[in-house]
């Protein structure tokens, strides 16, 4: 599947439309979402027969991407409830019924032991409503111990110190415009755009 193919699919999918400021629900657009996976991809880090896991996977954007361009089995996990239905909508209207799987839960009350996958992506939340509220996010990728790919905010200073204490390599690899419409009641302009980075997670 070419770039631009992806871009179209996953802009068709449905949206969450009613978000939780607390879980720092943003949409990924279609189109970052697709240059995003096809830098995965460049890495060699989604590959025919590979497992994938998409922490935090909202509307499934992520996961289903990567279904398209060739992972074998594809796990979200995703603890809004809501977030998991209409991520369910979009993986059967994209016909991957049978490759990717729902979990509705907090990352935290996982068993990481029983995942087993080869990739982990994730856009987490970024800490902008609560202090901290990425660290299960990257702690559970340490506990995972594969290749990973984490979006985050480009003013981020720990994510370097915090993988390089487990020995792991934290590489930025992309920074670009990242949209954030007013759907919040703290927002105070229309719509608004801050920096975002792309990193590559890798087990020594």
């Amino acid at each position: 599947m070419r770039l631009r193919s992806l871009a179209i699919e996953l802009s068709k999918l449905e949206q969450i439309t009613v978000r939780k400021s607390e879980l720092e629900q943003y949409q990924t657009e279609g189109e970052i979402a697709a240059r995003w996976l096809f830098d995965i991809l460049s890495f060699n880090d989604i590959f025919p027969g590979c497992k994938a896991l998409d922490i935090g996977s909202g509307n499934g954007i992520l996961g289903i991407g990567a279904a398209l361009l060739g992972a074998e089995s594809v796990s979200l996990i995703e603890v809004d409830k809501e977030s998991c239905k209409i991520s369910q909508r979009n993986i059967k209207s994209m016909g991957l019924l049978n490759r990717i799987s729902v979990i509705n839960s907090d990352i935290i009350e996982i068993d990481d032991s029983i995942l087993c996958p080869d990739l982990v992506i994730s856009n987490p939340p970024w800490g902008r409503q609560k202090i901290g509220a990425d660290r299960p996010f990257l702690e559970s990728i340490v506990s995972l111990g594969v290749n990973s790919h984490l979006m985050h905010s480009a003013e981020a200073t720990h994510i370097d110190n915090f993988f390089n204490k487990f020995g792991w390599s934290a590489e930025k690899y992309a920074e670009f415009d990242f949209s954030l419409p007013a759907v919040y009641n703290h927002h105070t302009k229309q719509r608004g755009r801050t920096r975002a980075s792309l990193w590559r997670i890798t087990p020594p």
